[in-house]
């Protein structure tokens, strides 16, 4: 009984530590962009680039941030996975091509769950959409989830597969999937 007591603790430890390391190195790296930023112009105009004109793509960083550092909470594996409330597969009566993806035909008042998981990169109006979410997935691929009215959704915000984005409008929502700025074949993937 000792033994697992100590062994606990000095796992809590060794965790600790982890995530400190890890925070440390982030603070190092970030300042010394930073640092450079300031000194060279060209560092400084490629940072304004890729953060301020360029959409940040999460899935490259989380990949990147694995491979380097493992996962970002060393405890990941132990915590109990909640069960969602509203976990839905995307169900329609027709679809048709539109513009740069498709519409589908659903019911009324149609719950629009996300096909799948990802990270909110965009809440707002799209002309010839309506109201749009955008997700970044967690394979890359981007999707414009058109004409719903939003639930309590937040920009960066993480969202599951099959979680409730909105409700349809009318009788038709859009979607569009692109990848690094190119349209894919919706067929794919719905």
């Amino acid at each position: 009984m000792e033994n697992k007591v100590l062994k606990k603790k000095l796992v809590l430890k060794k965790n600790i530590l982890k995530i400190l390391t890890k925070s440390l190195l982030a603070i190092i790296i970030t300042l010394v962009g930073l640092i450079l930023a300031k000194k060279s112009p060209t560092i400084k105009n490629t940072i304004i680039e890729n953060v301020y004109e360029k959409n940040l793509n999460f899935t490259k960083a989380k990949e990147l941030y694995k491979k380097y550092f493992g996962s970002l909470l060393p405890w990941e594996k132990v915590v109990q996975q909640e069960k969602p409330v509203f976990n839905e597969k995307l169900t329609y009566s027709a679809q048709n091509t539109y513009k740069d993806g498709v519409a589908l035909t659903v019911e009324e008042n149609y719950l629009v769950p996300a096909l799948e998981s990802g990270i909110v990169i965009f809440i707002g109006e799209k002309s010839d959409y309506g109201n749009t979410i955008i997700i970044e997935q967690t394979n890359g691929i981007d999707v414009f989830y058109s004409n719903i009215t939003f639930v309590d959704l937040k920009l960066y915000d993480y969202i599951e597969k099959g979680k409730l984005l909105g409700e349809a409008k009318d009788n038709k929502i859009y979607l569009v999937f692109s990848k690094e700025g190119k349209y894919l074949d919706y067929k794919n993937y719905i």
